[in-house]
């Protein structure tokens, strides 16, 4: 279960990545995050956010129409 759940649905890029950065501020160091986006290039996205940002992206998966991701603040 995550800390803190981040609906990004019908949201096109930057947009769920700049909210996303935006919730992780608010969560303390080890705290989870869960997004749900629509737009199919936030697969590449998250990765990418994560590896520049060095926060852990726990979990990517999709759910019909619905990608999900869990990211982990670690800084």
């Amino acid at each position: 279960m995550a800390d803190q759940v981040l609906d990004a649905k019908g949201l096109n890029c930057p947009l769920p990545i700049l909210r996303a950065k935006k919730a992780l501020k608010e969560l303390p160091t080890g705290g989870t995050l869960e997004i749900h986006a629509t737009d199919p290039g936030a697969v590449k996205d998250f990765e990418a956010f994560c590896r520049s940002t060095g926060n852990e992206l726990l979990e990517s998966r999709a759910e019909g129409s619905t990608y999900i991701f869990l990211i982990k603040h670690t800084n």
